[in-house]
């Protein structure tokens, strides 16, 4: 079981703020109330790793970057992102969504998770199109769909192995496992199961990945991006580094994102500091703490050792 150390207790109206920030990310979007109904499970179970591990904001956000990264080296991924969502014109809305898609993957009740799986695999089908290459691409792929699913799990376990805390190889399985039959839900029937076979297809797929524009725009929308509050903003810079620093260093050469997307010593430090609190800090609006609140647990459930 992951270990978490001592919860951190900030005074009212700076704990308030900082909720309401958390809250304000996920609802303009869409309002769902992840302690209801009582008692049903999520896809996942509440003890598992995964449950764990996205409780953290922090190496989350971080993780989505780096998956994304990914992502956008395949060209038709890349494409049928680009062309077929308003990321250019309302980011903020787009990524609202997505992390409201992912928190319920894992922590929303079965039924609804589900629904919502549904609903995205019909969307997807509408989504064909041809890349600038002049290649055909369709979302429901499931080539496509198989290198999507192992990208965001690359993410966001080497995320929180990184900033957070190191990962064992058991854990590594679980998260592995417990992804698994999600991945068939959402028609990544060949997704890895396994580091070796996240290995062999990262291997398999260095052919298809290129460099792209597209990579550094998205990179420049996030960055600009309301995500956090005025004073804060300099900070999405900061975590878009800590993203592209876990990429593998053949991948950040062939993207072009290098010296300039390192990560500085005093940086470094701040992004650690921020990725430990977000273990540390227990936030009522967080999916995670009103999942527990649904199944009967205490608050601090994931937050202890």
């Amino acid at each position: 079981m992951l270990f978490a150390p001592d919860i951190i207790t900030l005074p009212g109206p700076l704990y308030r703020q900082i909720d309401s920030l958390a809250l304000s990310l996920l609802q303009p979007v869409q309002t769902f109330d992840f302690s209801v109904p009582a008692l049903e499970p999520a896809l996942v179970s509440a003890d598992s790793v995964s449950w764990r591990l996205f409780k953290n904001p922090v190496s989350v956000f971080i993780g989505g970057v780096t998956a994304v990264l990914l992502e956008f080296a395949e060209p038709r991924v890349r494409d049928g992102v680009w062309q077929h969502s308003t990321f250019r014109s309302d980011p903020l809305t787009r990524l609202q969504r997505t992390g409201l898609a992912a928190m319920v993957t894992i922590y929303g009740p079965r039924s609804k998770a589900k629904a919502m799986i549904a609903g995205v695999v019909r969307r997807h089908e509408r989504v064909a199109g041809q890349t600038s290459e002049g290649e055909p691409y369709h979302a429901n792929d499931p080539v496509l769909l198989d290198w999507v699913q192992a990208t965001a799990g690359f993410g966001f376990t080497e995320a929180y192995h990184a900033y957070v805390r190191e990962l064992t190889a058991g854990e590594r399985g679980s998260l592995f496992t417990e992804a698994s039959p999600i991945a068939r839900l959402y028609g990544a029937v060949g997704a890895p199961e396994s580091q070796q076979e996240l290995d062999a297809l990262f291997e398999s797929m260095q052919p298809r990945l290129v460099p792209s524009p597209i990579v550094f725009e998205f990179l420049d929308i996030m960055a600009q991006a309301p995500i956090l509050p005025g004073p804060a903003r300099p900070l999405q810079r900061i975590l878009l580094k800590a993203a592209v620093e876990i990429l593998p260093p053949w991948m950040r050469e062939r993207l072009g994102l290098e010296a300039a997307w390192s990560l500085d010593p005093v940086e470094r430090i701040l992004v650690l500091g921020i990725a430990k609190a977000g273990e540390r800090l227990v936030l009522p609006s967080l999916p995670a703490v009103q999942s527990c609140r649904r199944l009967g647990l205490s608050d601090t459930f994931l937050y202890q050792g």
